[in-house]
């Protein structure tokens, strides 16, 4: 059992709350037994603590309480290797400087549910293992190839291999009459200023969702559509 919040491991791990820690060791923290058993499941988990020793090490409150970011402590964290996996391949989702945690897990929910097989984000989007982002992939994250990289050179590679498609909610097509040609790159872009114009000018074909009431969607929802009714034709 580990009791002390000063034990060496315990406190290189909680480094691992900081992003610039999780880029030098290639680890990040996971919190809550469903994450650490898909993880487990995923081959990719380097180490548990719970406080009851059900799963990995036990350790005291306080250890948990230092290695965690929630309010209301988990029984169970575990400490989880990156995705390495660099190979593109099937249909790609493209994110263009997406913000908010919350999106970023949601969209990789959808993308895992609608025949997504590649994530390739740019280096300013949130990071992957933020916490939070990691907590509302419900452990989705461990099923999808995810890569960070400049979007522009990514698509002047591959522009020739893939159709191209984006939002325009001016002269889109509507969504629900295209039948997208396998294998795309869908571009989704910032939530407050939407894709950059620099990438617009790579799609082969625009797109846009219908709606009433309301000016626009939310990006994650807006994602959640277009991938379902690709997916579902």
């Amino acid at each position: 059992m580990i009791e002390s919040v000063n034990n060496e491991k315990i406190k290189e791990y909680a480094k691992l709350n900081d992003k610039k820690y999780r880029d030098k060791t290639g680890l990040f923290i996971i919190e809550g037994e469903h994450l650490v058993l898909e993880a487990q499941n995923a081959d990719v988990l380097v180490e548990a603590f719970s406080l009851d020793g059900s799963i990995g090490t036990k350790v005291s409150l306080s250890v948990m309480k230092k290695l965690s970011n929630l309010t209301n402590v988990p029984n169970v964290i575990g400490i989880a290797k990156k995705n390495d996996n660099k190979e593109i391949c099937g249909n790609i989702l493209m994110l263009d400087s997406i913000q908010d945690p919350g999106n970023l897990g949601t969209i990789i929910r959808s993308a895992v549910a609608f025949g997504i097989d590649t994530i390739v984000a740019s280096p300013n989007t949130v990071d992957l293992y933020n916490t939070k982002v990691v907590r509302s992939t419900e452990g989705l994250l461990f099923k999808i190839n995810y890569i960070v990289t400049d979007l522009s050179v990514f698509l002047d590679e591959y522009k020739d291999k893939y159709t191209i498609y984006t939002t325009n909610v001016r002269n889109g097509e509507d969504v629900s009459k295209i039948k997208a040609n396998n294998p795309y790159i869908l571009i989704m872009g910032n939530e407050g200023r939407g894709v950059d114009s620099k990438l617009t000018e790579y799609a082969n074909s625009t797109i846009y969702i219908p709606i009433s009431n309301c000016e626009s969607l939310n990006v994650a929802i807006a994602t959640s559509i277009i991938l379902y009714e690709f997916n579902k034709k």
